[in-house]
């Protein structure tokens, strides 16, 4: 007998990267454009805004 609303235990496998050095170079691309972001001066407009908030 099935129970429609019956929890299955499911295996799953962790997905394996497939570009080896291709998957290397975009997460450091990816890395270097976070640094240059996180570096970067916040515009004062955008304080202006965020004064307002308290």
């Amino acid at each position: 007998m099935l129970v429609p609303n019956a929890k299955r235990k499911v295996e799953r496998k962790a997905a394996k990267p497939k570009g080896g050095a291709q998957d290397s170079s975009v997460g450091q691309a990816l890395r270097s454009v976070y640094e240059k972001a996180i570096g970067e001066d916040i515009p004062q407009e955008m304080l202006d805004l965020l004064g307002k908030l308290k």
